[in-house]
């Protein structure tokens, strides 16, 4: 597997990967928070970081991660991809090659939780809403 930039003309596939990662692992999260989020993310949030993807040997994207200021802003992996080292990979790669050092995680969400804190990360602090004022809390960890 090899981590590649991100173009902007892939903006739209990642975002599939997004829903589809979302869906499989943010059960917290209606549809209409989705719907809410979709346009966020590919207007807003995708341009604001540093992105980088994994594809498959066909070629289609099948996770990916952002940061900004040392900070992972989103790692996200087709849900039939989990459990293959995609994850892994990607999060090295932000910590080794971004700098990266630090993640907001949701609280509601134990299977990121304990990829963090597998991959080295301790829980530094917690709020109780995102950062859009919704009520899904956020554990801010850090390595």
């Amino acid at each position: 597997m090899i981590v590649e930039k991100v173009l902007p003309e892939y903006y739209s596939e990642m975002l599939d990967v997004w829903e589809n990662s979302v869906r499989a692992t943010h059960d917290f999260i209606s549809d209409e928070d989705i719907e809410f989020f979709k346009p966020i993310i590919i207007e807003q949030a995708f341009p604001a970081v540093s992105l980088r993807c994994v594809k498959s040997e066909t070629g289609s994207i099948i996770g990916f991660v952002g940061v900004h200021d040392s900070k992972i802003e989103m790692l996200f992996i087709l849900n039939e991809e989990r459990g293959h080292g995609v994850g892994t990979l990607l999060l090295k790669y932000a910590i080794e090659k971004l700098n990266a050092c630090k993640v907001d995680v949701n609280e509601q969400n134990p299977q990121a939780v304990g990829f963090y804190e597998h991959m080295g990360f301790k829980v530094k602090s917690r709020s109780p809403l995102d950062d859009m004022g919704k009520p899904f809390p956020i554990l801010h960890m850090a390595l």
